[in-house]
């Protein structure tokens, strides 16, 4: 199958140097692709229902796949998931070290700690350094302002970015001090100001590889923009190596947005890209609702393509020259064109149908 050059000018982003660390088939950090994460909703105890969501997950483009562990049941349930599970699954641990063994003896491919939120997490350091340095699976140290250390609020006063980074660097050191470091590490904050303002911070004092995201970022769109704003940022300074984007809404969603995201910063190849005008006084067409009815008919098309929806003559011609196909509709008609030359006028009604033909006769799928 031929690719598609969607025909934007490549910015490359200088990245920052970081460690690499394996997580499952997935390299994470130094020149390795900003990889997308997310994680289940599910009840990690029901191996079914879990191992459902990652295959959907998966589906989406999410690369890696965190399970939240809170009780023996699920510490249990780990085994068969992360056996069964076409992507590395991470076991995300609070409260109980215990569950820590649990997962690496289990198999997965990393471990989230919270050392904020686990009981006597340093005294057990050692131990967990030497089980996951036997087994080779690395640790993501995660520090959230929701649930810091209480000896470093006291400090801080509250939670800002030299706190959130003097607790990920202070656990660091632990492991370090027993030989492992295949760590890497985030400082969650909801608000994106302070959450840039730690990541630049740990950025510039330490190597390993950054998780990004915005913890608690909210619904749907609130938290879509705050994580596009942060992470564009960040990413744009060449800081970040894996993004999981946090919504109130199904995981699938994460995904796309933190793909999205990426392909929009030309981190990773781009897919289907609608080119839609945002309706006018000039629009003799319901530009809103044709651009989601192309974006339906093309979800999962398997070139890359560049498609211009556009409701009036002003810039329709224009966009639709940079476009792979394109529509400018008028008076209950649309012009449809392929690569800026107009090919065929059909009725409204049509539209939607005329440009998937084209696309399929145009970029037949192997």
């Amino acid at each position: 199958m031929t690719a598609v050059a969607l025909g934007m000018p490549e910015i490359p982003v200088r990245r920052r140097k970081s460690r690499q660390v394996q997580v499952g088939s997935v390299p994470v950090g130094g020149d390795a692709p900003v990889s997308v994460q997310s994680m289940t909703t599910t009840v990690t105890a029901d191996v079914n229902a879990t191992l459902q969501q990652i295959a959907e997950l998966t589906a989406a483009g999410c690369e890696i796949v965190r399970v939240a562990v809170p009780s023996s049941d699920d510490a249990e349930a780990l085994p068969e998931i992360a056996k069964k599970s076409a992507i590395p699954v991470i076991a995300d641990i609070h409260f109980q070290p215990r569950y820590v063994f649990a997962a690496i003896d289990a198999g997965c491919a990393a471990v989230r700690v919270n050392p904020g939120n686990i009981r006597k997490f340093d005294d057990k350091v050692a131990e967990i350094a030497r089980a996951a340095g036997d087994a080779r699976v690395p640790i993501r140290i995660g520090v959230n302002a929701g649930s810091l250390d209480k000896r470093l609020l006291e400090k801080h006063g509250k939670a800002t970015p030299e706190a959130l980074v003097e607790s990920a660097l202070w656990e660091c050191s632990l492991f370090e001090e027993h030989g492992f470091t295949d760590l890497k590490i985030s400082v969650k904050h909801h608000d994106p100001l302070v959450m840039i303002d730690a990541y630049r911070l740990l950025a510039r004092r330490c190597e390993y590889p950054l998780h990004l995201g915005v913890t608690e970022a909210g619904p749907r769109f609130q938290g879509t923009v705050k994580s596009s704003v942060a992470f564009g940022v960040l990413l744009a300074e060449g800081i970040g190596d894996t993004i999981r984007v946090s919504l109130s809404a199904p995981p699938v969603e994460e995904v796309k947005v933190g793909a999205q995201i990426l392909e929009s910063l030309g981190l990773r190849p781009r897919r289907l890209e609608i080119v839609s005008c945002p309706s006018c006084g000039r629009a003799q067409v319901d530009v809103y609702r044709l651009a989601e009815r192309v974006t339906a008919a093309f979800e999962g098309f398997p070139v890359p393509l560049r498609v211009a929806v556009m409701g009036c003559v002003v810039n329709g011609p224009g966009e639709a020259r940079e476009a792979d196909l394109g529509v400018s509709s008028g008076n209950g008609k649309g012009q449809i064109f392929v690569k800026g030359e107009v090919v065929r006028t059909v009725p409204e009604s049509q539209i939607v149908e005329t440009l998937l033909e084209e696309a399929l006769r145009r970029w037949p799928p192997e």
